[in-house]
C-alpha cells in the first residue's frame, strides 16, 4: 500500500528561462542606488565611530599602517584599471582584455577603500576642519563613482565590444572623477599629517 505522499507527482520545474535569477549589485540603477544608500549609512557610521572611539598610541600606529597599506592596494588597483583603459584607447590591447583585467581589479579596489574607511575612523580625523570635510566628501564621491562604474562595466560587457560615444564619455568621466577623488584625498591626507 502506497502512502499518499509517495504517490503524489513531483512538482513541475519551471523552464530555465522562467526561473528567477538573484538580483545582483550592478543589475540596474535601482540596485546601484540601494547600494549607494547603504554606503552613505556605512560612511556616516564610520564618522560617528571616529568621534566616539578612543585609541592609544599603538592602535593609532597600527591604524596608520593599515591606512597606508589600504591606500597602496586600492589606489594601485585603480591606477592599473585606468592603465588598461589607456592601453585600449591606444589600441595596444583588446576590449575584452580591458574588461577581464578591470573585472579582476574590483576586489582590491573595494578592499582598499574599505580598509581606508575602517582605519581612517581610528585616526581621529578633525571633523571640524573644512579640509577634512572635503576629504570625507571625496571619499563619498569616490564610493558612489565606484558603484556606478560597476554598472558601466556590466553594460560594456553586455555590449559585445560595441562602445558608442555615450559609453565612451561615461567611461572617461568615471576615470577622471576617480583620479580626482583619489589624488585629492591623498593630498589632503598628506597635508593633514604634516600640518
Amino acid at each position: 500500500m502506497l502512502s499518499p505522499v509517495a504517490s503524489s507527482p513531483a512538482p513541475a520545474r519551471a523552464p530555465r528561462a522562467l526561473q528567477a535569477r538573484p538580483v545582483r549589485l550592478y543589475d540596474s540603477w535601482w540596485t546601484v542606488s540601494a547600494a549607494a544608500l547603504v554606503a552613505v549609512v556605512v560612511l556616516t557610521g564610520a564618522l560617528w565611530c571616529s568621534a566616539h572611539v578612543q585609541t592609544d598610541q599603538s592602535l593609532h600606529t597600527a591604524a596608520l599602517f593599515v591606512h597606508l597599506a589600504s591606500l597602496v592596494l586600492g589606489f594601485g588597483a585603480v591606477l592599473s584599471a585606468d592603465y588598461y583603459g589607456l592601453l585600449w584607447a591606444t589600441r595596444r590591447c583588446s576590449f575584452e582584455e580591458v574588461l577581464a583585467a578591470t573585472a579582476r581589479l574590483h576586489v582590491p579596489i573595494w578592499a582598499g577603500l574599505g580598509g581606508l574607511v575602517a582605519s581612517g575612523m581610528l585616526l581621529h580625523p578633525d571633523l571640524g576642519s573644512p579640509v577634512t570635510l572635503v576629504k570625507i566628501g571625496l571619499v563619498l564621491a569616490l564610493t558612489l563613482n565606484g558603484l556606478q562604474a560597476g554598472l558601466l562595466g556590466r553594460r560594456l560587457e553586455a555590449s559585445g565590444g560595441e562602445v558608442g560615444r555615450g559609453r565612451l564619455a561615461w567611461g572617461g568621466a568615471t576615470a577622471l572623477i576617480s583620479q580626482a577623488c583619489w589624488w585629492g584625498a591623498v593630498v589632503i591626507g598628506f597635508l593633514n599629517t604634516n600640518g
